[in-house]
């Protein structure tokens, strides 16, 4: 289904390269739109012509570049951010603040030069205060709560400072905004491994590779495994962002499932979906805030619509293209080694190559 005009429009995705951001660009792509993405890094998954119609290889911590990624174009969405699972925004707090904060300010301030027509900002559930999410049952996160108190770490306290600057700039210029909470998006073509992937793609890989080599079973845990999330799959995501583009709310709105589960409940849907039996080992590590879930109620007010892909759905999904690239990568690395979680420490590498851009 259509859901942008039928009148081409230039657009840029800033982070297009990136999971969410590749997404998105394809479907501009696919209904008729002259896409432009930016990224100081390339997609693994898909060539640079499935997705868009140029790609420029920039850093977006740079105006210059910013200014150059937007001229001409009439929507402008702004996806570009230094972010990733629990085992790296826990323990990369100053970076992300900094890499995220120039990003955002960046890509406002370009769209405002080159007087493009509409702006989309992606945020975070990370921006709701911990305060409120100490429980497993917390109850589900109204829009409204987001100025109660302290977010989740710096990821999430940039994300509710680049809000705000977004809604000023709509209300000083004439640039229309758009803004959605992101509440865990998931699915293929994601990162899986490494450090950054969140907890589906995670149990996804600890479960394919639960019996190789001698990992008898186990799957790794951070904590105690009660805390509680919902996930919202990635096809859910792109439709949501594309329907809050098109309507007229100048609010933030959550862009999330409503669906709550225990970490405990999603590592036994993913070895449920894989057919594999196994044994959960919980280990000390970033376990973020105790409960989180995402109220829908003011998305389906407003847009008549909210996310319905249920998680064993998408985890089904998610588990089956894991699969496959961990089968490509049997034949050239011992792939028992995946069963390890990761923690990535401070990587402060980005600040001293700003400019510079990923190989």
């Amino acid at each position: 289904m259509q859901l942008t005009p039928t009148t081409k429009l230039k657009c840029l995705v800033g982070g297009g390269a990136g999971f969410i951001g590749s997404h998105l660009a394809r479907r501009l792509k696919s209904e008729g739109h002259y896409v432009v993405v930016a990224d100081w890094a390339r997609n693994e998954y898909f060539t640079e012509d499935e997705f868009c119609n140029e790609f420029l290889h920039i850093d977006l911590r740079v105006l210059d570049n910013c200014l150059k990624a937007s001229v001409g174009c009439d929507w402008v969405f702004n996806l570009a951010a230094d972010m990733g699972g629990m085992g790296f925004i826990e323990s990369n707090h100053s970076v992300i603040l900094w890499n995220n904060t120039m990003i955002s300010f960046n890509m406002l301030e370009a769209a405002r030069r080159n007087g493009c027509k509409r702006f989309f900002y992606s945020s975070t559930a990370c921006i709701y205060p911990e305060c409120i999410q100490m429980t497993e049952d917390a109850k589900s996160l109204r829009e409204d709560d987001a100025w109660l108190g302290k977010p989740q770490g710096a990821y999430g306290l940039e994300k509710l400072v680049s809000e705000e600057i977004a809604m000023h700039y709509g209300h000083d210029f004439s640039l229309e905004i758009r803004i959605a909470r992101f509440h865990n998006i998931y699915g293929p073509q994601g990162t899986w491994k490494g450090g950054r992937e969140k907890a589906p793609a995670a149990f996804c890989r600890k479960v394919l590779v639960a019996h190789e080599g001698n990992n008898n079973g186990e799957v790794q845990i951070w904590g105690d495994g009660k805390q509680t999330r919902s996930f919202c799959y990635i096809d859910d995501c792109i439709e949501g962002v594309l329907r809050i583009m098109m309507s007229n709310y100048t609010q933030p709105l959550n862009l999330g499932s409503d669906e709550m589960f225990s970490i405990n409940e999603i590592c036994d849907i993913v070895a449920e979906v894989g057919g594999v039996s196994i044994h959960k080992k919980y280990i000390s590590g970033p376990e973020g805030v105790r409960g989180r879930n995402s109220d829908n109620t003011r998305i389906q007010s407003i847009l008549s619509w909210a996310p319905h892909i249920t998680l064993k759905e998408g985890i089904r999904k998610t588990y089956a293209w894991i699969q496959g690239e961990l089968d490509k990568e049997r034949s050239s690395i011992n792939i028992a080694q995946y069963a390890d979680s990761i923690i990535i420490m401070e990587a402060n590498n980005s600040l001293q190559h700003i400019g510079q851009v990923k190989n």
